[in-house]
């Protein structure tokens, strides 16, 4: 493991958490922005593992929460980690140790890296998802158990808000309802942990397979198959994009996306069901990969990750799906994220299964 990030990784870790963010988790550049900017003012941030930290360590989970359409115009400032910072060190009694991204997909994989330059810390290489979930109660924590009993979160207007749910569930209902009147967009920390309870309820090693599959394709002659490869992905169709709907609601961006296949694909069509990520894929209502595997549209030339929010019509895309992390595909992960966490009338079914 490397045992910093540095400004040459961010480019790299950028790239990757797009990929992992399966369409959702905010766009990464204005948190490679901010990464390298606080990296110039602050230094390399330390990259540490579980080990690394005393075992009563407090470990700050970090992200966004809202609608990644929002998110582009209402940009998190350099503020909102300190105020949670200083609520938690209230509220324990002691300044966290270390932070660590909530969900390594998206902008909320990249950002952390400024907040814990902010913020003087280390970054733990672990996340809550390894991948990016749209809601609250769908991280790693939730399903090994772990009470959901304090989220704080902070807004650009400089409001401090601190919940104390009575489970992940009502987690998401209160801190959505916050989020949406704060604008759709705010920063939270949730499942504040020591390092010894984090064990075995985090995902440890995703911020090193971001830069990974992020340097995948770095010189790459076919980036599309270097970046296949390196995810062991199927791809499920290669296209155009040629039909959109999307909105903003909730909190949430919701649609679904459709891409006409070209080349050998021509005459297929698949379809994208999406809330803030891309959820479900169907082809003549068949479907071929769905929620917790990761789905992931790519541009066909460049293998770069196309967020949902960015999906416009004509674009020439390739459609990658693989396998979610084994916790994801447990009685109690299938629960919290499955298809029908989302209300589809769907038994997962692995994707290299269907495949």
């Amino acid at each position: 493991m490397q045992a910093r990030i540095t400004l040459e990784d961010v480019a790299a870790l950028a790239r990757g958490c797009a990929v992992l963010g399966t369409g959702g988790g905010g766009d990464v550049r204005p948190g490679a922005i901010a990464a390298r900017r606080a990296i110039r003012e602050h230094g390399e941030v330390p990259l540490v593992s579980l080990d690394d930290l005393p075992a009563d360590a407090l470990v700050l989970p970090l992200s966004g929460i809202g609608a990644p359409t929002v998110s582009h115009e209402m940009i998190h400032g350099e503020d909102e980690p300190v105020r949670i910072a200083e609520e938690i060190e209230r509220i324990f009694g002691r300044p966290p140790a270390a932070v660590m991204s909530s969900e390594i997909g998206g902008g909320n994989g990249v950002a952390p890296v400024a907040w814990a330059a902010r913020l003087g810390l280390p970054l733990l290489d672990a996340d809550a998802m390894g991948r990016a979930f749209p809601e609250v109660q769908m991280v790693s924590m939730y399903v090994a158990g772990i009470p959901a009993n304090l989220v704080v979160m902070a807004d650009v207007a400089g409001n401090v808000v601190t919940i104390r749910p009575i489970d992940g569930l009502w987690s998401e209902r209160i801190a959505r309802a916050v989020c949406v009147a704060a604008g759709s967009s705010a920063l939270m920390a949730d499942y504040v942990l020591t390092a010894r309870e984090c064990a075995g309820a985090v995902i440890e090693g995703t911020v090193s397979r971001a830069i990974a599959v992020g340097r995948a394709t770095e010189g790459a002659a076919d980036p599309l198959a270097a970046l296949t490869a390196e995810l062991g992905a199927v791809r499920l169709l290669t296209g155009k994009l040629a039909d959109l709907d999307r909105r903003t609601t909730g909190g949430f961006a919701r649609g679904t996306a459709t891409v006409e296949g070209t080349g050998d694909d021509r005459g297929r069509t698949l379809t994208l069901e999406i809330q803030n990520e891309n959820l479900v894929a169907l082809e003549d209502g068949r479907v071929r990969a769905m929620v917790p595997d990761l789905i992931t549209v790519v541009d066909t030339q460049t293998a770069t990750a196309v967020q949902t929010e960015a999906l416009r019509y004509g674009q020439r895309v390739t459609v990658l799906a693989w396998p979610c992390d084994p916790l994801w595909r447990t009685p109690k992960g299938l629960e919290t994220a499955g298809p029908r966490a989302f209300g589809y009338d769907l038994d997962y079914l692995p994707v290299e299964k269907i495949a």
